[in-house]
């Protein structure tokens, strides 16, 4: 189950760890389920045979490495081997005997599997050092030895050589030009991807020639141009127009285009004249079933057969169409890349993590360099230590190891790695080996020239700006002029004083402020990393004093822009309201004798009337107070909040929404007369305790969906236990709701999750991301929306495990799938992706009996939503799909914090004592993404409900689901036991 939690220990995910801990005599066939669910997640493990993978997890352990552990040093004699689940670490080797000459020669991602030397108990090559907070998968050296006993022929492929199988190889392999990409290397190139058309791909492309004959057969026939026929073709733009047409699973023309160049690929359509990218232009192409003259024509049950696994078809090629598009845009020089190919590019690249601390303007520049290089033989040695370096390569598919004479192969590489870099910074020999470890390879690759040229380029566009020779500022000169012709520059880092003096003065005064300039609004949404509130307000008090309108104008522009993102949380702090009644009262002054700011009066006056709020009091319980419209929680409000003891009464207490845990202990501790230290825990319904910090904010708003807050003396930690309610429904509800609408139940739903979104403010995205601590601000409204999520995810996997008749099973299925068609339709893809990913949720999708039941157009609809959530290439197909989509939309949150995580933590806040406004940039561009959802407000006309619509709305928001994995999984085997 894919579930988001804002406490490390209340997410379901976490019962793996726990299960991980145990000793392995004492875990269940439960526990056993639970960690194979996990690491079939894991890349490492994918093609292990199932009997292999079911020893592992009943030997392995859990580890976890905070950031800057050595695991351990080169020279040790090793006692386990390891697999990254989580994470990253630095693989370090050093030529000497002092570890402070350590290179580190590569990064191991998640999915890299490393120790293997523990087989004949040679040092370890390399010392190994976390990178970021890691989690690892940890088998001990005879366990592991007992294994590569028992399964050495399934493990030899999976292992790195000399240990695992490893096909002889040169550099003969290599492609025969690599600077040259003429058609012989093209040619190479395809039949090294493929050097046989697979079955799927010769049926897909049967199934589409068959569906056309059927449909539209006027488009395979026989075309004259230039005097010259071409016998049973079809036109490149009527292939698209048709493809477009005949789905919504294709997004967009050039999406088409990719999915006919996947079966061009493969051979299956070829174009007239043999050219190797397909083009939506008019070019004639044709079936390989056309190429005989007397082919026969589809009979009419081949035709009716086709019909049928079209969809599927489609769905398969729109799910490869999109990596086919990128292979042939690479395929082509340098030169011929059109705008659109560069875009596509680069926001592949935007995904990468190797490139995630490279400015977007060297990504673009890469995009217009990159070559695509690719192998087809495990074994094939891409280059040699000591070689000169002369190319950097970013792994796009497969593997690789990484091998130093003497030590042998000290690490692997997969997708999304890279490696080379290195010889090229500093101009030195190659430090290692690269061989392939893996047939069909492929790679991105940036040769020595264009990489010099880039960072020359970058070097002599960038104007640093000094002051007592420290730069206080630094700019890079914009590739894309003005439209007036003048160089303009955009913020790459500076002091805070410095970023915020460079936009003051280069503001443009021909925009309002409710339509500012894309800089400037980084600038607003992210100043309070780096600049807070009270600092800000000073700073523009000052510029506000100069004489000169424009410099006046500039602050007002950018002033009213500030309090139009902060909102109501101007209203709690003090330094903020003054500065806007101060100069709301100097604008008045002025505007008597300078016209230009009279404009400026009306709305600066609403903003000034906005502090007159009172402090709410809200109560944060499982009550009824769901049913009535949400309101934003805010930092200034009050709740009521009920802490349990370790007897299961309870005391209520009234805290601020930011109250500290500190603050928390210390109300109850007040409330119950006691002078005993107390420990705030969160108890989970599984049972498992997180004792929370004292300087924990908000904690109410952590509490995971059937958690409980606890306060006790450390001695009385051990005995708490879950309150009885906490174990959730006994039955499910379906008798309720299966006489209810699916298209009634979707539209509250999304009323629901819209006002739960609404609440959302900008910034708790920010907080979220950095550590509200660091703010002392809640992330309570960010945190219901998220627990929202989880909670809609539950209770689809709630009913049908409470489910105890096969029939009625399948029925709900049906009822969940149209549910979510019916979220999709009303653009709620946060409940659409909670709903499918209930329904993929293992205790739901092992059920096969009920699976085997379910109608085959149900199953091609869960089949069509699924994909959507395909999470290759950084979740393209979801991506795809919302740019198509106008606003109002509810995003599927969980990829929205995940790419603002993946910028975070992958680019350094600081540079040199410089804020990193590049890393401002790209996280104020995911929050921008928020808003275009929410650039429309929601009409609650677009579906007029029945009249029983309260009972609807009362149950959407009142759902009662099992949190405890454990359990669900318990229910699923009483339903369908496990054949032997």
């Amino acid at each position: 189950m894919v579930a988001v939690e804002t406490s490390p220990n209340s997410s379901p995910s976490a019962e793996w760890v726990s299960c991980l801990d145990k000793r392995p005599a004492e875990r269940s066939g439960e526990d056993v389920d639970i960690i194979l669910t996990r690491l079939k997640g894991v890349k490492a493990f994918r093609r292990f045979c199932p009997s292999l993978l079911l020893q592992i997890c009943s030997c392995a352990f859990y580890e976890y490495l905070e950031k800057g552990i050595t695991l351990f040093r080169q020279g040790d004699i090793g006692t386990s081997w390891y697999a990254v689940l989580s994470g990253s670490l630095d693989v370090k080797v050093s030529e000497t005997a002092n570890h402070q000459d350590a290179v580190t020669i590569c990064t191991l991602g998640i999915g890299t599997a490393f120790g293997e030397s523990i087989l004949d108990n040679t040092p370890r090559h390399a010392t190994i050092v976390s990178r970021e907070t890691s989690e690892l998968l940890r088998i001990e050296q005879r366990e592991f030895k007992s294994l590569w006993e028992k399964y050495r022929q399934s493990m030899a492929g999976l292992l790195a050589p000399p240990y695992g199988a490893m096909e002889s190889g040169s550099n003969n392999d290599r492609l025969a030009d690599k600077d040259s990409l003429g058609s012989d290397s093209l040619s190479l190139m395809n039949k090294s991807l493929n050097k046989v058309p697979s079955e799927k791909l010769q049926r897909g492309g049967k199934v589409m020639r068959n569906a056309i004959l059927s449909r539209a057969p006027h488009m395979i026939r026989d075309r004259k141009y230039h005097l010259k026929t071409y016998r049973c073709c079809c036109v490149g733009t009527e292939l698209v127009d048709w493809l477009v047409q005949q789905s919504t699973c294709v997004h967009t023309r050039s999406h088409a285009v990719g999915m006919w160049q996947a079966l061009l690929e493969e051979g299956v359509l070829n174009h007239v004249d043999q050219e190797l990218g397909f083009q939506d232009k008019y070019l004639f192409y044709r079936f390989l079933d056309d190429e005989e003259e007397d082919t026969p024509l589809p009979s009419e049950e081949e035709k009716r057969e086709s019909e049928e696994e079209l969809p599927e078809t489609i769905l398969f090629l729109a799910q490869i169409g999109p990596d086919a598009l990128l292979r042939m845009i690479l395929r082509k020089p340098p030169g011929q890349r059109t705008g659109d190919d560069l875009e596509i590019i680069y926001d592949e690249l935007l995904h990468i993590k190797a490139l995630s601390q490279l400015s977007n303007t060297v990504k673009r520049e890469l995009a217009s360099v990159l070559i695509f290089e690719s192998h087809a033989k495990a074994g094939t040695v891409l280059f040699n230590q000591g070689e000169e370096g002369t190319s950097w390569y970013i792994i796009q598919k497969g593997s690789v190891n990484v091998v130093i004479y003497g030590k042998g192969v000290v690490c692997m590489l997969h997708e999304g790695d890279d490696f080379g870099k290195l010889a090229l910074v500093t101009d030195s020999p190659r430090a290692a080996s690269i061989v392939l470890r893996e047939d069909n390879c492929h790679f991105l690759r940036v040769d020595k020239e264009d990489f010099n040229r880039i960072l020359r380029d970058v070097e002599a566009n960038t104007v640093r700006l000094k002051e007592h020779e420290q730069a206080v500022l630094v700019l890079e000169k914009s590739p894309r002029a003005s439209t007036l012709g003048n160089i303009k520059y955009t913020v790459m880092s500076g002091t805070p004083e410095k970023i915020l003096d460079h936009f003051l003065e280069t503001m443009r005064m021909d925009t309002h402020h409710s339509d500012p300039d894309p800089a400037v609004d980084d600038f607003v949404l992210m100043h309070c990393v780096f600049m807070p509130n009270s600092q800000l307000c000073q700073l523009l008090m000052q510029e506000r004093m100069e004489y000169a309108v424009t410099c006046k104008r500039r602050v007002l522009n950018l002033a009213m822009r500030w309090a139009a993102v902060h909102t109501y949380y101007l209203q709690e702090e003090p330094a903020a309201l003054t500065f806007l009644e101060e100069l709301y009262g100097s604008v008045s002054n002025d505007s008597r004798i300078l016209r230009a700011l009279k404009d400026f009066v009306p709305d600066l006056e609403k903003v000034v009337k906005l502090q007159c709020q009172k402090v709410l009091l809200r109560q944060f319980s499982n009550g009824d107070e769901r049913l009535a419209k949400k309101q934003p929680i805010r930092n200034s409000d009050d709740i009521l909040l009920k802490v349990y003891c370790s007897d299961h009464t309870y005391t209520t207490i009234r805290v601020a929404v930011a109250a500290t845990g500190r603050e928390v202990t210390s109300a109850v501790g007040d409330k119950l007369a006691s002078n005993e230290d107390l420990l705030l825990v969160h108890l989970s319904s599984a049972g498992e305790k997180h004792v929370l910090k004292p300087s924990d904010v908000s904690v109410f708003s952590t509490l995971s969906i059937n958690g409980r807050m606890f306060a006790c003396p450390r001695d009385q930690l051990n005995a708490l236990t879950p309150l009885p309610d906490q174990e959730g429904p006994s039955a499910g509800s379906m008798s309720s709701f299966e006489l209810m609408s699916s298209k009634d139940l979707a539209y509250q739903m999304t009323l629901f999750d819209w006002e739960l979104f609404s609440c959302v403010h900008e910034h708790e995205l920010l907080y979220h991301t950095f550590g509200r601590l660091s703010f002392r601000r809640t992330t309570a409204n960010l945190d219901l929306f998220i627990r929202r999520f989880n909670q809609v995810q539950l209770w689809v996997v709630t009913e049908v495990c409470l489910c105890g008749q096969l029939s009625k099973r399948v029925q709900l299925l049906k009822k969940f799938i149209k549910i979510a068609a019916h979220c999709r339709e009303f653009k709620n893809l946060n409940s659409f992706f909670a709903i499918i990913m209930g329904m993929s949720n293992p205790a739901v999708s092992r059920l096969t009996q009920t699976w085997e039941k379910l109608p085959s157009k149900f199953k091609k609809f869960y089949a069509e939503f699924e994909s959507m959530m395909d999470p290759s290439r950084n979740h393209r197909a979801y991506r795809l799909t919302v740019t198509k989509i106008e606003p109002p939309i509810i995003p599927f949150m969980p990829l929205l914090l995940k790419d603002m995580t993946f910028s975070h933590e992958g680019n350094k806040t600081f540079i040199d004592n410089m804020v990193n406004f590049e890393k401002m940039r790209m996280i104020a561009n995911t929050i921008r993404a928020v808003r275009h959802c929410r650039s429309q407000p929601f009409n609650p006309d677009v579906c007029q409900p029945n009249k029983n619509h309260a009972e609807v709305r009362g149950y959407v928001r009142k759902l009662c689901v099992i949190d405890n994995q454990r359990t669900l999984t318990t229910l699923s085997y009483r339903l369908e036991p496990r054949r032997t």
